[in-house]
């Protein structure tokens, strides 16, 4: 069977008198874009598709690839289609007037023909063609082969920056998105050998705006080397060439991915005589009726705000002879300051719990007479009960509109196929009450640990207050979402200078997610700050999460991530090199890092730069000049060892003559050599040790710090008062008493390292309360602060085209189709 692609030689084509084309298929006509070049056709690209995929195709043959590429604008070699070996008899001597020529088998299960032999390039003859033909047939026994491909060989250079992958796929989290990397037979090994954050380009149609797709290929490391000139020469490709094809990719996925092609892959997309020729195209069908899942219908998100700041509360699953979960709740809700006679224990045959009124069902809550109840309605309901007994209770608050807001705490929904009637059976129930005029209850949860909220003036996590003590502090600027309540609680333990606005942990996700509390909060102005642990988005969750980031981002505040499930097992087995190099977990980082979201790596990094952005947020960070100071040598040698994206600036004259002078005043001329870093030994005591500081701090090349101070000198007051000695690390002229201060006072964002043992964790806690960002190892101080002073200056130069002004290629042509 032969299906369409180039022209055709053999019994299907008319004889041996038919003129044969050996040209390429002329590019689509219409108006061209503002590169230069006519727009993707995407009507001839959707006929190509769906001539396939009725023809009950699971993939296109690569002629049909490489017309759908012409059609999208994309240059290919030229190229004539053998339909059985007879057929080559009827070529030229010297076919294509080249010469090399390249035969390919057409055979719609050889998805990677290189590791199957077939492909081969051959001397350009007739009679080398009709050899290879032969042999390949031997070599593919057994596999069916629809024909032959022959092409002109495009000459190019096989290395890296001269062969690209360019690919397509479809993702649960983010829809479709474009891939671009290293190319070639080695294309998998290249992406694994230099993963890193420049080896591998992602884009997303939802996710693209003016100068994007520019500023993500500048990134990338084979981009590179070819738009950039090597050692003196001149660049292979010009940079608006490959966006222009980046684009072009796009557009089709924009417009057919998944439902008419799942995945498309052009390996290799080679750099030739200063343009992009593709060489090879498979792309994969969906399969016949296959799903692809959708998003939840939309949710009312103004109700978050009666979730988040409620003005009355209804609890059901609260025990009045033990401590339950509900009991904990109740408990916790009241010691937050929640007006007691704005709560209400659903429990019948009990008139009070913990002095809160009870009422005998949901339906009780019609009845009350009393002020700031409403409509028979509670602004928040939370459910601490079985899974079993919820679906009963939300159908039960739906039917007679008892609350605005749930938060449903059980767990064992959506986490067993037991659960799927229940979760379906609330699905529906939301989904009808969504239809009518008041829109129904938005719900948090289930699986999920509760909600602290500072401005609500309430806390339903069910930690008791001796395990997880409420913090004796303002509230900081900060929303804390997490997937995972455990997450949420042991941060929180341990951050215990950061008190955040809200604690939001979602659970999975059955009604709100994670992406509508982003793009709810991002209105309020009291949050500066969102800290977020995800293990998954909900269906094209990501998207909308990233959308939402990258407007904050924009507006100069940071969204800090850490992702669970990075792994990419699976991937192994994947059917094209696209999906292998570019799984989920390494697609989410990309799209990330573009959206402008700051991700932590570990969770220790999680946490530290939750505390840099809590404590730091009134400091500048002008540039990444660092000033470094130290009492030890080898402390200076780590600091410079591990700088990062950090350089160490030449003091001014100015600040060298006041650290001469100091140093010379404490006896030190001779002894410390003025630089930076600058170490200042041992022997400095606490007031020279501050005038040091004060001076690095306020050069002018100077943009931020790192104060280290090795503790065991006997010049500091480092160890609480004790009988053996006469220190005590709080003495109001000491050290700490100094760099607290100083911290205040300092316009410079800088941090303290206080590397050593258990004896002096008292100093580095007195520091920490004081407001000094503090770390136990340089080169730990550094990584992190490192990625602190890039996200800032990210931040605060961050500009992103609003959507109005999109004008990228691909929008125009997925709006004409």
């Amino acid at each position: 069977m032969h299906r369409e692609g180039s022209m055709s030689i053999g019994p299907i084509a008319s004889s041996s008198t038919h003129e044969v084309s050996l040209r390429a298929p002329d590019m689509p006509s219409d108006s061209p874009d503002s590169s230069g070049q006519p727009p993707p056709d995407l009507i001839a690209a959707r006929r190509i598709l769906l001539r396939a995929r009725l023809g009950g195709a699971t993939s296109l043959l690569e002629t049909e690839g490489k017309a759908l590429l012409d059609a999208l604008g994309i240059a290919t070699p030229p190229r004539v289609i053998l339909t059985d070996p007879a057929a080559a008899s009827e070529l030229p001597e010297r076919p294509f007037d080249a010469d090399r020529v390249v035969l390919k088998a057409l055979a719609p299960g050889v998805l990677h023909k290189t590791e199957a032999g077939a492909v081969r390039v051959l001397p350009a003859s007739r009679d080398a063609v009709m050899e290879e033909i032969a042999a390949m047939a031997r070599r593919l026994d057994g596999i069916s082969v629809e024909g032959y491909l022959l092409e002109k060989y495009v000459p190019h250079e096989a290395t890296i920056g001269r062969e690209f992958l360019l690919g397509m796929r479809w993702t649960p989290d983010f829809g479709p998105v474009v891939t671009l990397g290293a190319g070639g037979i080695h294309a998998e090994f290249l992406a694994h050998a230099l993963r890193d954050e420049g080896s591998l380009a992602v884009f997303s149609p939802a996710l693209t705006w003016e100068g994007s797709v520019e500023a993500t290929i500048a990134r990338l490391a084979p981009a590179r080397l070819a738009v950039e000139g090597q050692r003196g020469g001149a660049a292979a490709l010009d940079p608006a060439h490959l966006a222009d094809v980046v684009r072009r990719f796009l557009a089709l996925a924009a417009v057919f991915c998944p439902k008419v092609v799942a995945e498309f892959e052009v390996n290799p997309l080679v750099v030739s005589e200063g343009r992009l020729v593709a060489l090879d195209a498979v792309a994969v069908l969906p399969a016949p009726g296959e799903a692809v899942s959708t998003p939840a219908a939309a949710r009312p998100l103004d109700k978050i705000e009666r979730l988040l700041r409620p003005g009355t509360i209804a609890l059901v699953g609260v025990s009045e002879t033990s401590v339950n979960p509900g009991r904990i709740i109740l408990r916790n809700l009241l010691r937050s300051g929640f007006d007691p006679a704005l709560v209400r224990v659903v429990k019948p045959g009990v008139e009070s719990v913990d002095g809160v009124g009870c009422v005998a069902s949901l339906s009780a809550l019609g009845a009350i007479d009393a002020p700031g109840w409403r409509d028979g309605r509670a602004d928040l309901v939370v459910l601490a009960v079985s899974a079993s007994a919820s679906a009963g209770l939300i159908e039960e608050i739906v039917r007679d509109r008892r609350a605005e807001s749930v938060i449903l705490i059980p767990g064992g929904l959506d986490e067993n196929p037991e659960s799927a009637a229940l979760v379906a059976r609330m699905h529906a129930t939301l989904e009808r009450s969504r239809a009518e005029e008041w829109r129904g209850p938005v719900v948090n949860g289930g699986n999920c640990l509760g909600i602290r909220s500072v401005p609500g003036r309430y806390n339903t996590l069910f930690i008791p207050e001796h395990k997880l003590p409420a913090p004796e502090r303002p509230a900081d600027p900060i929303a804390f979402l997490a997937g995972s309540g455990a997450f949420a609680v042991s941060k929180s333990s341990k951050l215990t200078r950061v008190n955040p606005l809200y604690t939001i942990t979602v659970g999975n996700q059955m009604d709100l997610t994670v992406a509508d509390y982003l793009e709810f909060l991002q209105h309020d102005p009291l949050v500066e700050i969102f800290a977020v642990y995800l293990e998954g988005f909900r269906p094209r969750d990501g998207v909308r999460f990233l959308k939402t980031a990258a407007e904050i981002a924009r507006s100069g505040k940071p969204v800090i991530l850490y992702r669970g499930g990075r792994t990419e097992a699976g991937h192994a087995a994947a059917s094209s090199h696209t999906a292998a190099i570019a799984g989920d977990a390494a697609v989410a980082r990309a799209l990330a890092r573009d959206a402008g979201v700051v991700e932590a790596e570990t969770l220790e990094e999680f946490e530290d730069l939750v505390r840099l952005f809590v404590e730091l947020r009134g400091c500048t960070v002008g540039g990444l000049g660092l000033g470094a100071v130290s009492n030890a040598g080898y402390e200076t040698v780590a600091i410079a060892d591990n700088l990062g994206p950090f350089h160490l600036p030449r003091f001014a004259d100015e600040t060298n003559a006041a650290l001469r002078e100091l140093t010379d005043r404490a006896g030190l001329k001779g002894i410390v050599t003025v630089r930076n870093p600058l170490d200042l030994t041992p022997i400095l005591a606490d007031p020279g040790y501050e005038e040091a500081v004060r001076a690095v701090l306020a050069d002018p090349a100077v943009s931020v710090g790192v104060v280290g101070c090795v503790p065991l000198s006997g010049a500091l007051q480092t160890l609480p008062r004790g009988e053996a000695h006469q220190e005590d690390v709080e003495r109001e002229g000491g050290i700490v008493a100094r760099l607290v201060r100083l911290m205040r006072e300092s316009p410079k964002a800088w941090v303290a390292v206080v590397d050593a043992g258990p004896l002096y964790d008292p100093m580095a806690r007195a520091l920490e309360e004081g407001g000094v960002p503090t770390f136990r190892a340089a080169d730990r101080a550094l990584r992190v602060f490192g990625r602190y002073c890039e996200a800032r200056i990210g931040l605060d130069g961050w500009r992103l085209v609003s959507e109005s002004n999109r004008t990228a290629p691909h929008a125009r042509a997925a709006r004409r189709v």
